[in-house]
């Protein structure tokens, strides 16, 4: 793993939290940390509600991000815990895939840390190929598949 995604493993597992909110909403199975392009770095914990209108630490991460005039984003963390307590890595969801490319014409390079135990790493273009909304960001002349357009 390079530094930088240790660095931002860390600040990730540092923001993991799971407790109880509330009988009906559950937070902090899951802790994201970004990384961006002006090299800054935002974090965010999983919201898990009963009536479906949690937001997923990505999300939240994002919102952060957003909320500080940010919105490009070089790499991303998703950490929890597997089913003995250890240390793992996720992937986005297929949600939170859809959110990252709408971001900016150059999410598809996102770079997410993919294995921990090896340091593997993907770009979100790989994890949603065949993108929808290309053609949008190309008649606005960008493109989602890396890159200046």
């Amino acid at each position: 793993m390079t530094p930088t995604f240790a660095k931002l493993f860390e600040f990730a597992k540092s923001r993991y939290n799971p407790r109880q909110i509330s009988p009906l909403i559950q937070a902090g199975e899951v802790s994201a940390a970004i990384l961006t392009k002006s090299g800054n770095v935002y974090t965010g914990v999983c919201i898990d509600t009963a009536c479906t209108l949690g937001m997923c630490a990505e999300r939240n991460a994002i919102a952060n991000m957003i909320t500080n005039g940010e919105s490009k984003i070089d790499k991303l963390v998703c950490y929890l815990k597997d089913e003995n307590g250890n240390d793992m890595v996720g992937s986005p969801c297929g949600a939170c895939r859809e959110y990252l490319m709408q971001l900016d014409p150059d999410s598809g390079d996102i770079e997410i840390l993919a294995d921990l135990a090896t340091g593997r790493t993907v770009r979100l273009r790989e994890l949603i190929p065949d993108w929808w909304g290309d053609r949008y960001l190309a008649k606005a002349g960008a493109s989602g598949k890396g890159g200046n357009a």
